[in-house]
């Protein structure tokens, strides 16, 4: 059946253009690059990740994550950045789902334990959102986290993504089901 609605971003709106990187004051958000396996084992090696993204990895699962992100930018599913500084790598941000047709996407992100405590996931969060809406023309961005992660919440309310509400029982983490709290922002919120 036919849509009575326009597409709201075309496709090309990411494969028209390459990855960029962008900038978050002292923080580079940047696509990631095989060199960058370690910091990715090191993530999913780390409790905190493990607990609310529920996954490990091994040295080829790194890699084939890693290998993954150029595809999905190009297929316009995905897109993921390495979150650095001149220290090196501190963690990841992605827009893990896009929806072209709604102008929509779906945040993930997750910090390394030595730079935890410096609101770099809400720094990062704030760049990656500037750009969806100004370099994308994304209508929304959007993130969830189970109610049982404090600092989440306050990342999502840092980076100025209001809660909308929960969704009852959600998500299914190594401990069962856990509800999960929705934050938005919309292009057009001040």
């Amino acid at each position: 059946m036919p849509l009575l609605t326009t597409p709201a971003l075309r496709p090309g709106a990411l494969a028209g253009q390459p990855q960029p990187d962008l900038d978050a004051g002292d923080l580079l958000l940047r696509p990631w690059r095989p060199d960058d396996r370690p910091a990715v084992l090191a993530a999913y090696a780390d409790p905190a990740v493990r607990r609310w993204h529920c996954r490990t990895s091994t040295d080829d699962e790194a890699r084939d994550w890693i290998d993954s992100w150029p595809h999905r930018w190009r297929q316009e599913t995905g897109a993921g950045w390495a979150v650095t500084d001149h220290t090196g790598v501190l963690g990841q941000i992605s827009l893990r789902a896009i929806d072209l047709p709604e102008a929509q996407a779906e945040v993930s992100y997750w910090v390394l334990p030595a730079a935890r405590g410096r609101r770099v996931a809400a720094r990062a969060l704030t760049a990656l959102t500037a750009f969806g809406f100004d370099r994308l023309g994304l209508h929304r961005v959007w993130l969830r986290h189970s109610t049982a992660n404090p600092a989440s919440c306050r990342v999502a309310a840092r980076a100025g993504l209001p809660a909308e509400g929960t969704h009852r029982g959600a998500a299914r983490h190594t401990d069962g089901w856990h509800d999960m709290h929705v934050h938005a922002r919309l292009r057009t919120d001040t």
